[in-house]
């Protein structure tokens, strides 16, 4: 059978295949949960913030008919209650992500090192949050804000830093590299796309925040050109994300560049085993193909 493990910045993972982070509302609970039965080869948290957030009220969330709409606004419970949530995803036995937001630097250094000392194995930079005015997609949009954020984290922290980027940039590349140029250990491409719907009958916007992010099928052909422009620009390891909800769609990230991939919709349309579902499907297609290690198909579709 193939060999699906994949390394991350030093992080050995047993598959490819993360939980994403984002919509589902993860607790400490629900990521052990993910790891033990979904089979999740990492899990990465919910965006944590310095303090609770409530996020947008309702309609927050709606299924379109090719992805999810959402503008939760980045609920959470803020980094000092977090703690009992890090301490009980940490009894399973696949690494902890975590994902954090901030306005300023300062805070996410502040963060990333609270999140290092919960036992995090690495950090993922909130940079690209399209519907939550101050943070994400408005400093994530700027290649030198992107630079001064990531250095700085990774001055204070050991663990690896992660970013993740929009696709709503003129060049993601750009900002791409200048994550790398600062340090950064991988990234994340990409998360969800600036959309919105409006209810005909009313003449008025559905969602509470009339903009929201589209994640599901919809965004998977802009996550995989992401992908695909991110590698022929940067050395370090990327993440895709966007779409996936089967083994061939995990397939193109991993040929566009991509060294694992991120599934966070997909636990809506396949259930908490979807993580084992698409892993069974990679493996069968290599096993077909003749590929004996994942690293035999990675950036393959960008070799002459």
């Amino acid at each position: 059978m193939a060999d699906i493990r994949t390394t991350i910045a030093g992080i050995e993972l047993r598959n490819p295949t993360m939980l994403a982070s984002g919509i589902l509302g993860q607790t400490g609970l629900s990521l052990l949960r993910i790891i033990n039965e979904g089979g999740a080869g990492a899990v990465v948290t919910k965006s944590i913030g310095m303090e609770p957030r409530e996020g947008h009220g309702s309609p927050c969330a709606l299924e379109l008919d090719n992805g999810l709409l959402n503008a939760m606004g980045l609920p959470n419970p803020g980094i000092d209650a977090f703690e009992p949530e890090m301490k009980i995803a940490l009894k399973g036995d696949a690494p902890i992500i975590a994902s954090i937001f901030a306005d300023d630097w300062g805070k996410f250094v502040n963060l990333a090192t609270r999140m290092e000392e919960f036992g995090a194995n690495a950090i993922e930079l909130n940079l690209s949050c399209p519907h939550a005015t101050g943070y994400g997609l408005e400093m994530g949009s700027d290649p030198v804000i992107v630079h001064q954020i990531v250095a700085e984290v990774k001055n204070a922290i050991k663990i690896p830093v992660f970013a993740k980027l929009s696709p709503t940039v003129p060049d993601i590349g750009k900002i791409a590299l200048a994550v790398q140029e600062a340090g950064g250990d991988a990234i994340v491409a990409i998360n969800t796309i600036k959309a919105m719907k409006i209810e005909p009958e009313l003449g008025m916007p559905v969602l509470k925040n009339k903009v929201g992010g589209l994640s599901g099928p919809a965004i998977k052909p802009a996550g995989v050109r992401a992908v695909y422009e991110i590698a022929g620009k940067v050395e370090i390891p990327i993440i895709g994300v966007g779409g996936i909800n089967t083994g061939l769609d995990a397939l193109e990230y991993f040929m566009a560049g991509a060294s694992a991939v991120q599934i966070g919709s997909g636990v809506h349309y396949r259930g908490i085993d979807v993580f084992g579902k698409v892993n069974q499907e990679i493996s069968e297609f290599m096993d077909r193909k003749n590929y004996s290690k994942l690293n035999d198909i990675i950036g393959i579709a960008r070799r002459p």
